[in-house]
Order: structure tokens, then sequence, then C-alpha cells
């Protein structure tokens, strides 16, 4: 019941609030190198929650992660470096990180200390049927990241794994094994079955083993390809000789091969056998390489700058809460919903790859058929935050199809939206290509570095079958 007379305090109250001005947020910063922003919190209008994070990351239980020194004679942790990778994490305000450590500390390694899991910095597990899952990345000022522990061996990438596989004297012998039985078995686990570095994978395995995919981009892999020009930056660096070159976070333009024709050449004879695969891309962060300091003071290789520079995007679908965790993101996984991206070159805000199919609208990963009319859709990304004053980039959407040694582009345009009609079965992707030029005025002297096109976005396939 409401009461005819409201008290004079509350009647006070309520004309202040009225009266008074309401000031908005304020906008956030245009898009700078170091710029971060979070993920929307908000679900697109097909109900799907974008978030953002890391597939392959190492942590203090690699052995050669930290200097190749996680751990000192006493087997006492390095703090400083673990500092590293959370602050890190916690700077790029990723959403999530699967870590992906080596076999030996991570065989050793039990739950949920594998989680790099801190009850005094205030993580929060995450549990399901009794163990403990995943833990929730305390951050303190940004909202937390969710991770989820793994394992980068010679034969296998498992990530999210939810339990070790048996006792330690005997796991190893599963994480180590390259035959399909170890694979179901820790997929049993609940863990997303991948391989990395694709450049050591022939198609036949990669067609024919147990696997929800693999690395369509790797940065070690890369930079071994960009070897000469590493060399010669990490040479500069070294001399502190910094005058003309790009901001340090956009150390990736000096890369003249900044894709591996290995990796989506071999993707491409994978998917051209039927077999459905989604790719990541791997930041393989380590803190192990080049620790000279660049003109911001911080490591050529620091968590923060390899975790911030290109990261994967998956699209889960919230609980009854609206909410998600660890098992909502691995469903989207090894569904296909996601896509990889660059953010180097600034976040790309809007994409979105779809198919129509006889009027109804699928996802990536989804499977399509000929039997209906099939549309696919790609809307064009801009960069998030990007200052009008800059001058804008150039922007090309494309869809492509599997082939036996790589891609065929059936369609290409510069937006604002794409769309292909497959005549044909085959996986279809879409991916977003970008002529860097708003990078201009932190480019430093080197403007050769921005003036070929490189790609931005790599969306993962929608199958069509006849």
């Amino acid at each position: 019941m409401i009461p005819r007379i409201l008290p004079l305090a509350i009647l006070t109250v309520l004309a202040t609030a009225c009266s008074s001005p309401v000031t908005p947020p304020p906008p956030p910063a245009p898009w700078a190198p170091s710029t971060v922003y979070r993920t929307p919190a908000g679900a697109n209008a097909r109900g799907l929650l974008d978030r953002r994070g890391l597939i392959h990351a190492h942590s203090v239980h690699s052995h050669d992660a930290c200097d190749g020194r996680p751990r000192d004679d006493a087997g006492v942790y390095d703090a400083v470096c673990n500092a590293d990778f959370r602050r890190g994490l916690c700077q790029v305000q990723h959403d999530f990180v699967f870590l992906t450590d080596h076999r030996g500390s991570f065989d050793e390694t039990e739950f949920p200390d594998t989680l790099l899991y801190d009850a005094a910095l205030g993580d929060v597990l995450v549990t399901h049927e009794g163990l403990s899952t995943a833990s929730w990345l305390n951050c303190p000022d940004a909202g937390p990241a969710l991770v989820m522990a793994g394992a980068e061996t010679n034969s296998m990438m498992p990530i999210g794994i939810e339990e070790h596989v048996g006792p330690a004297a005997t796991r190893g012998s599963v994480y180590g094994d390259d035959q399909p039985a170890s694979y179901l078995a820790v997929k049993q686990k609940n863990a997303v079955m991948l391989v990395a570095h694709t450049e050591g994978w022939t198609v036949d395995q990669l067609a024919t083993l147990p696997l929800d995919g693999f690395e369509m981009y790797n940065l070690h892999a890369n930079s071994l390809v960009n070897a000469g020009t590493v060399a010669d930056l990490s040479f500069q660096i070294d001399r502190k000789e910094f005058d003309g070159l790009p901001h340090p976070d956009l150390f990736l333009t000096a890369y003249t091969k900044f894709e591996d024709a290995r990796y989506l050449e071999t993707w491409g004879s994978v998917l051209a056998r039927g077999v459905h695969r989604f790719g990541t891309v791997g930041t393989d962060c380590h803190r192990n390489t080049f620790p000279a300091l660049m003109q911001d003071g911080e490591r050529i290789d620091s968590y923060r700058r390899m975790m911030k520079s290109f990261s994967n995007h998956v699209l889960v679908t919230p609980g009854a809460d609206g909410g998600w965790d660890d098992r909502s993101l691995k469903d989207a996984l090894r569904a296909g919903r996601s896509y990889g991206a660059f953010d180097y070159l600034g976040y790309p805000e809007g994409f979105d790859a779809t198919a129509l199919e006889g009027g109804v609208v699928r996802e990536m990963g989804d499977t399509v058929s000929l039997a209906k009319t099939v549309t696919l859709t790609v809307t064009m990304p801009k960069v998030q935050q990007l200052d009008p004053l800059a001058t804008a980039p150039l922007l090309k959407a494309q869809w492509l199809v599997a082939r036996d040694g790589g891609w065929d582009v059936v369609a290409e345009g510069p937006g604002p939206t794409l769309e292909a009609t497959p005549t044909r079965p085959g996986a279809y992707r879409a991916e977003i290509r970008i002529t860097p030029r708003h990078l201009t005025a932190h480019i430093g002297k080197r403007r050769d570095f921005i003036k070929n096109e490189r790609p931005w976005v790599y969306g993962n396939p929608v199958y069509v079958v006849p």
C-alpha cells in the first residue's frame, strides 16, 4: 500500500534527486596501442556472450618459463614471475586463459594449485561435482579472469582439464603419449583436445586423431619465420636505440611474414577432407626470450605485452542466470563458435559471421545443407574507439572455402557486410584483412611497417553439406 503523504525527509531527497543533473560517465579513451577495453557484458542479438581470452599460455608450472628458472634449487616458485603473469592478465582485461603448461611441473602439480589459485589474493574456485575445475583470478582494478588448467606436450595440448588422469607417478605416460587411446582418456576429464605448433603435424595426423582443433597461428613459430627482423629489432633495443621505432606494443608490425603459410595450408587441407576442426591463435607466452627493456621500461616479452597482442573470442551460451563458466566456455569452443583477433591493430568491434539456412541463423561451427537456401554473411568490424582524426584503415572482408593446400576466396569486398552463396559443399570461413594506416601516429619512422595488408580477424568455419 502506498501512503498518501510521504515523510518530509523523503520528499526532500526525491526533490533533490529530480532537480540535480545526472553526470554521465566519461567516454572511453580513444584507442592507442596500449589501450585496453573489456568485452561487452551483455549478449549479442542472438543471446551469445562474446568472451575474449588466451589459448596457449605458460605459467610458473612450465619448466622453461620465467627465463628458464620458474623454481629455485629448493623448489620454490618464482614469486615475481608469478606476479607478472597475474598482473599481465589483469592489465589486458581478458575474460579467460587456458593454461598449457609443460610436463614436469604440470604432471606433479595437483588441483587447485595448477589453476594458480591463491585464496589470500581473493581468487574464487569454480567447482563441479566436488572438483575444483577452474579459478576466478581476482583482479583488484578490473573484473576477474577465469583460469583453467592444461598441458602442452610433444603429443597433445588438452585445455580445460578438470582433473588429472591418474596419480602423479603414472599420468605422464598418458600426457606424453601420441596414441588415440590416451587422447580419449584425457578428453574424458572434460578437456578440449588440441595440438600446438601446427607446423609439426601432418595433415593425416590432424585429420585422423581425436582432436577438437589446432592452431591457425602461433607467435613462437611466426617469430622464427621472422628471425632476421626479430634479431635486428632486438639488437637496436639492446643498445637502447629507440629513435624511430614504433610504439613498443606494435612490435608485431615489424613482422613482414605475419601470416604463416604452413598453418593456413595445413588447416585448409585438413578441412577439405570433410573433418571438423576449429582453429585457435596461440600466444605461447613464457616470459623467457627477450628480457631487454623497451622504451616504456617493460620487457619485450612481458606477459602483459604478449597477452595483449592477440586473442581468441568465444561465443558462449549464457546460463539461466545470464552468467558463464568454464564448462559453457568449453562447450562453445567444441562447437567451433570462436574467432581469432589480432588486437595489436585495435579491437575489432562488431565482427560477426553467420550462415542463414532456409531463414534460420546458424553460427560458426554449425553444419548447413545446400538442400535449403544458404547465405553466408560477415559484418565488417571497426576499430573500437578509433580517434576520428586518425587516418582510417583500409578494410576488406572475405569468404574463403577450404581446399587441399589452402583456401580459395569465394567473395570479398569492403563491407559493411559481405554475403556469399555457396554452390558446393565445403568448409567456409570469414576473414577480415586490414591495411593499418590508422597506426601512422604510433609507428615512428617505420611507415613501411604499415603499408601492406595483413590479417585482422580469422573466423572459424561453417560446414556446408549437400
